[in-house]
């Protein structure tokens, strides 16, 4: 009997599931989406090119790790990606090369090395490059270029060449030339030579090695690891990708976190919006089930033919939102790889499996939202069934009400606990708050709606505005469980998109606001390629110069309420007294002057934070994951945007990527010409960009675009999706309303009145939904903000006010459409309804 009736209700009124597919679909596809770029970061490899002659290759670790009640049943391990390229120490190729089956086992340190007229080259031992096309190896004092760059710098052997590495700027013999490589222009250098100009003496990105005759991989892959212990990683197969790709670790967790984090938000945001939908569509329908219970349907006839219902549709629109949530997917990965987050290497995985789990999790969600719909008319008793579906209970069970205040409640404490965490700390606690008020919301829905409504409704009431308004006050008050369903989404809608764009809004001025206020230089070198080390030196000792500081901006990792966090760090050259001259960093504690080997300033939050003052050691781990404890001599406000820890360049030089400066910053002496200094400036880094201070801005705006972006990207995705949701609501709960209508046109009511009922109630609604978003939003965003900035949420008008009346017309004209449908029909035939 259940499934026949299943079937007879999808086939004689498929407009009363058109909202549930349609709902159930959306959720499918955020889910699948999500689902796409989870399974990338899970699976992502890359093939080797550099390392592809070697079986075996030894590298780095390139995740940072803290271990957690290490020894106990609760042992658990976090890891982030290291801000810099790990590396190996030289030394441990002699212990590789003494084992029985390798043939060389040899260090590969690449570094930037820079040309004007061939540009940027790769640098590097010698030992690495195979045959040579002409001439012979280099020694001291020379170099090996490639056929390429060679052509481009114009140089053939016996000529001499200047080239800038990290380690130093010098004038070099080519001694030969080695073929084109297609992994870009070379430059090789002898051993010892590659050893000092890397910039990290001692360290190799990775140890390559290969075996002798008869050795096979497994076997080689087995001694090495006997050799190396656990200082290093052995790698084989597609793996050594990932060790010329330190990228691709990054990249691997930002995917996880877009695809585990936010999908796991996105999906229970599905889960909340496609259990609304159907409880909604199944409420819609209590006439037609009291009917069964009248004519004897039993309580489990009743569960099981909204259970064959919802699976019946569930699959369905699982397998169809595949398509859009697929199409998602890819669009959101290529936007991450042209702007940087994801290495271009890699691939979109799009296998099954989260198909499978957007199937899954809508046919679980609609069979929970169906079984506690029909939990009521399940249980009415057969000849009160038909009595109580014409007069809905206007009260709430207590359970719905426990559960709704206890959410609410839960939301309030996690806003409260936001507000004593750091700033890092207090964000991720952003949209756990969001989904507990809306959790709350939703199940006190009907109870807000009177309030809201009532509250909106009460210049209505006076009949000031005409029969529509009086109308609609009317039915506000009658009919609460109807406007709840239409307000939840809204308030979704409001509170998803306030909190993630006004968030980043928040740390976007703040950041503007410290960099115009710090950055009190005169003018600004800035190169996309870097500035070598001595570049700073040379400005300084220009005629007109009083200060040159050199930046080399990099990160550290610090651990946080039991997790490791990443913070931007610049590395500063120059007299350390004079930092002031060009960063003016609002000075809290201590001296700038006392910067010297083995000491730190740290942002004044940052600080609070870590719980460290002036004098204290603070445990910080480098950008290539080496554990230092500098001692902390000065604490200081303007770090937000500029730079949250200041350490000496040597201290981070030689364990950063490629040890270039990313800017130096010269104060000029009083009443020297600046058009005369920019010219001399420019000449001694002809690559360079020389601005005034609004250079460093620009470079502090992008540091910051990817993550604007990325909230940007959430917003639109949540805020869309609870966008079409209220739609798709507020068409259901209108079309609802066929039998109303009917009557009221039969009592005489133009369509004028009844359309500006609907009006009025679709004001009503988006009114209150603003309201309780906003409050939501504004909840949330204060701890974070003030957490992060030290001031309250920077909410701009130009966004805002869109925002609310983007909410406001969608309200409208998703009850105006089906409203003119409505009033197509004949009086007659809408006052008789469907039955």
């Amino acid at each position: 009997m259940s499934n026949g009736l299943a079937r007879a209700a999808v086939r004689f009124r498929p407009a009363s599931f058109v909202g549930s597919f349609v709902a159930l679909l959306l959720g499918a596809a955020v889910i699948a989406g999500c689902g796409a770029l989870l399974q990338t970061s899970l699976l992502a490899k890359v093939e080797p090119v550099r390392y592809a002659h070697a079986p075996v290759v030894v590298a780095a670790d390139p995740y940072t790790s803290l271990t957690m009640n290490r020894g106990s049943e609760n042992e658990q391990t976090i890891s982030v990606p290291l801000p810099e390229r790990g590396r190996v120490d030289t030394a441990l190729a002699v212990r590789i090369a003494a084992r029985p089956g390798v043939a060389s086992a040899v260090p590969d340190a690449p570094f930037p090395v820079q040309q004007p007229k061939a540009g940027a080259l790769t640098g590097g031992n010698i030992a690495a490059a195979g045959p040579l096309a002409a001439g012979r190896a280099p020694s001291a004092g020379e170099v090996v270029l490639d056929r390429r760059a060679a052509g481009q710098a114009g140089v053939k052997p016996g000529d001499r060449i200047r080239l800038a590495a990290p380690g130093g700027t010098g004038t070099y013999t080519v001694s030969g030339l080695a073929d084109s490589s297609p992994l870009g222009t070379q430059a090789w250098f002898a051993a010892p030579t590659a050893d000092r100009l890397s910039g990290h003496p001692g360290k190799a990105d990775a140890i390559l090695v290969t075996p002798k005759r008869g050795t096979d991989a497994d076997t080689l892959a087995a001694q090495v690891g006997q050799a190396v212990g656990d200082r290093a990683q052995v790698l084989t197969g597609k793996d050594r990708g990932g060790a010329e790709l330190p990228a691709l670790a990054a990249g691997k967790t930002y995917l996880l976190g877009l695809g585990a984090s936010f999908g796991g938000i996105a999906a229970m945001t599905a889960v909340f919006v496609i259990m609304g939908t159907l409880a909604l569509a199944t409420n819609q329908r209590a006439r037609e089930f009291a009917l069964l219970r009248a004519i004897g349907a039993t309580p489990q006839q009743i569960r099981r033919t909204i259970a064959t219902e919802a699976m019946m549709l569930a699959p369905a629109a699982g397998l169809l939102g595949a398509i859009p949530g697929y199409a998602l997917a890819r669009w959101w990965f290529a936007e991450l790889v042209e702007r940087g987050a994801v290495p271009p290497q890699i691939t979109l995985e799009t296998g099954p499996l989260p198909v499978v789990a957007a199937v899954l999790i809508s046919v679980l969600a609609a069979l929970g939202a169906g079984r506690l719909a029909a939990r009521k008319p399940s249980k009415l008793r057969p000849g009160l069934a038909l009595g109580a579906a014409a007069v809905p209970s206007a009260t709430l069970g207590k359970v719905r009400v426990g559960f709704g205040i206890g959410f609410c409640a839960g939301g309030a404490a996690m806003a409260a606990v936001a507000s004593q965490l750091g700033g890092d700390a207090a964000a991720t606690t952003a949209l756990g708050v969001v989904l507990c008020f809306l959790a709350g919301v939703a199940l006190l829905g009907p109870m807000i709606a009177q309030i809201g409504t009532g509250f909106l409704a009460f210049p209505l009431k006076s009949g000031a505005l005409g029969a529509s308004g009086s109308l609609s006050a009317d039915n506000t008050r009658a009919n609460a469980r109807r406007l709840a369903s239409a307000i939840t989404p809204i308030v979704m809608v409001i509170a998803f998109c306030g909190t993630l764009v006004f968030m980043q809004s928040s740390i976007r001025e703040a950041s503007s606001r410290n960099v115009s206020a710090a950055v009190v230089a005169d003018r600004v070198l800035t190169s996309g390629s870097g500035l070598p080390a001595e570049t700073a030196g040379y400005a300084a000792a220009l005629p007109g110069v009083e200060s040159a500081t050199g930046i080399l901006r990099t990160g550290v990792v610090y651990e946080s309420m039991q997790n490791l966090v990443t913070a931007t760090a610049l590395g500063v050259s120059g007299n350390p007294a004079d930092l002031p001259k060009v960063l003016d960093l609002g000075l809290k504690d201590g001296s700038f002057a006392a910067l010297a080997k083995g000491t730190v300033a740290l942002d004044g939050r940052l600080a609070e934070n870590l719980g460290v003052r002036t004098g204290d050691r603070v445990p910080l781990r480098l950008g290539d994951g080496t554990k230092v404890t500098p001692k902390l001599v000065a604490t200081y406000d303007r770090g937000l945007g500029v730079g949250q820890v200041l350490m000496p360049r040597a201290d981070v030089a030689a364990h950063v990527t490629a040890p270039y400066d990313t800017q130096v910053l010269v104060a000029a002496k009083p009443g020297s010409e600046q058009g005369a200094l920019a010219k001399e400036l420019q000449r001694l880094a002809p690559s360079a960009a020389v601005t005034d201070a609004a250079g460093y801005g620009v470079q502090a705006d992008l540091t910051q675009e990817l993550g604007a972006w990325a909230n940007t990207v959430m917003a639109a995705v949540l805020g869309g999706f609870a966008a079409i949701a209220a739609v798709n609501t507020l068409v259901m709960t209108v079309l609802e309303r066929r039998r109303e209508v009917g009557l009221l046109r039969l009592s005489g009511t133009t369509r004028r009145q009844v359309r500006g009922m609907m009006r009025w109630e679709a004001l009503l609604v988006a009114g209150t939904g603003l309201i309780l978003g906003s409050a939501i939003a504004w909840i949330t965003l204060l701890p974070i903000a003030r957490g992060i900035t030290g001031s309250g949420p920077h909410i701009p008008m130009t966004v805002a006010v869109p925002l609310a009346a983007g909410a406001v017309l969608l309200t409208v004209a998703a009850t105006a459409f089906p409203t003119r449908a409505l009033l197509r029909v004949r009086p007659l035939e809408a006052g008789a309804g469907k039955q």
